[in-house]
């Protein structure tokens, strides 16, 4: 999972924040605070309810202050500033990666098994897609999604250089998947469309505007009807991953590893 890392205002040798610290087991979280019952979690929790509820925009600390009923200021103790709070409220939607497949699979099939887990966790919080990302992983969980990510490569025989791009490279198919996902989710649930609905009038538009001298490559696409065919996400992202991992075994291959070919998924 990729992150957007705090400044390292409070931690003198980790260069987090005193909230991430205490994250990792690093320093005591405040136990006692302004107000009975408010505490750390108790912050974050109210802050993923109401991103979920009404997008990562609607996330302030004020906003969140009043969801709980305590003065603005009375979170500052907890939490320095609202970058900080992204992070956290990540790490908690997030929560540790699922267990990989056994050790008699090869790197393909835990590498794919990673990138749908990744894929679940993010359809299910999509307002995560809006946080800013600015440093690589900096909290228990998504650094353990990095190590896992990691380790699905550890035979394969590419260098600790490859193996991250590898990282990065599902990674950021994943997000741009969920990404893509999302956008025209949101379109066509402010346009009233239903997906087929969409792809017809998308359809019946670039055939207004198309023709065979200028556009031949669209006018076929046209002409085979397929834009009328809306396929599965969990279709798209199967077949998009796939490519992505033959590219990979490609690579693995030339430094004398590579996988067989995957079994075919019903």
């Amino acid at each position: 999972m990729t992150d957007s890392s705090g400044s390292g205002r409070d931690g003198d040798e980790t260069g987090l924040p005193a909230s991430l610290e205490a994250a990792w087991g690093l320093r005591e979280r405040p136990s006692k605070g302004p107000k009975p019952g408010l505490s750390l979690d108790r912050i974050v929790e109210a802050a993923v309810s109401l991103a979920a509820a009404e997008g990562l925009a609607a996330v302030s600390m004020g906003r969140v202050a009043k969801e709980l009923g305590v003065s603005t200021m009375s979170l500052y103790r907890y939490v320095a500033a609202k970058d900080e709070l992204y992070i956290l409220m990540q790490e908690a939607a997030t929560g540790a990666p699922p267990a990989p497949p056994g050790p008699e699979a090869g790197w393909r099939e835990a590498l794919t098994a990673w990138a749908w887990a990744q894929r679940e966790v993010v359809h299910r919080n999509l307002w995560m897609l809006r946080i800013p990302i600015s440093g690589p992983p900096a909290s228990p969980n998504s650094v353990a999604w990095w190590e896992q990510g990691l380790q699905a490569l550890e035979s394969t025989g590419l260098s600790e250089g490859e193996k991250i791009s590898v990282v990065l490279l599902v990674g950021g198919f994943v997000r741009n998947e969920a990404l893509l996902m999302a956008d025209l989710g949101a379109a066509m649930a402010a346009s009233g469309l239903t997906p087929e609905q969409t792809l017809t009038r998308t359809a019946t538009t670039l055939k207004r505007l198309t023709d065979p001298e200028r556009h031949p490559a669209l006018v076929r696409l046209l002409e085979s009807n397929v834009l009328y065919e809306a396929d599965s996400p969990d279709y798209e992202f199967r077949w998009g991953l796939e490519r992505v991992l033959d590219g990979v075994d490609v690579l693995i291959a030339g430094r004398g590893g590579g996988c067989p070919p995957p079994r075919p998924v019903p």
